[in-house]
């Protein structure tokens, strides 16, 4: 894959870009850029339908679709659950549904290796940039060094660009907080801090963590004082 290249052309494309057509195009510049096989980005939006752009051959995104695969792939499922990239080495591929996935993902021309970027969009949005080749663990691991923090930006490029295209695809605003959510928001915005917070509702302060961010990204908030903010705006915790 040789040295680091200059992404900024691929920036200056996608933010040009007026049409799925152009996101398209800087996909596949990119990809052939970065010397890999496929880039993908992939949403799957809140009525189950699939919306994005891929370098992957059309017989598998085909496949893929009339498969559902959506449902199974430990890529999605893996990635849903974090909020930093991953590479698929250390997603859960045991399970049989999934092994017989990935043999059918490389009989149709997915590399061996990956690297997925989970991005959270406004008002619970969920979307992921992958990149894909095929190579050894050691050059994947120097790519993947290399290019982590552009691929980021990159990954985000894309889904804003995606959210304007597609400004009907995005979820709704009223999107229910859980019963603990709405706990942990409350006695947020009652001023108590996350420690005795975690302390009230006997959970661990990482458990408290996962609440708070799941309620940030429903209610598309920038931080969790525009998430309280929010929640109380919309009735959803009374102060």
């Amino acid at each position: 894959m040789g040295g680091k290249v200059d992404l900024e052309p691929i920036l200056e494309e996608l933010d040009a870009a007026s049409a799925l057509e152009g996101l398209e195009q800087a996909n596949t510049r990119l990809r052939d850029t970065l010397g890999i096989d496929h880039i993908v980005y992939h949403w799957v939006d809140s009525a189950g339908d699939q919306y994005g752009c891929t370098t992957y051959p059309q017989s598998w995104v085909d496949r893929y679709l009339a498969e559902n695969y959506h449902r199974i792939d430990p890529v999605i499922l893996g990635c849903f659950q974090r909020f930093h990239p991953v590479d698929w080495k250390r997603l859960d591929w045991s399970g049989k549904a999934a092994k017989a996935f990935l043999k059918d993902a490389m009989e149709h021309g997915v590399g061996n290796q990956g690297f997925s970027i989970p991005i959270r969009g406004p008002n619970g949005q969920f979307a992921l940039f992958t990149v894909n080749n095929s190579c050894d663990d050691e050059t994947w691991a120097d790519f993947t060094a290399t290019y982590s923090r552009d691929l980021i930006l990159i990954a985000h490029y894309f889904n804003r660009k995606a959210l304007e295209f597609e400004a009907n695809r995005q979820p709704e605003f009223s999107r229910t907080l859980s019963p603990r959510e709405v706990d942990a928001m409350t006695l947020l915005a009652l001023g108590y801090s996350r420690a005795q917070v975690a302390h009230s509702l006997s959970i661990s302060e990482h458990t408290l963590r996962v609440y708070i961010e799941s309620a940030r990204f429903k209610l598309g908030a920038l931080n969790t004082t525009h998430a309280i903010a929010t929640a109380m705006s919309r009735g959803l915790i009374v102060v």
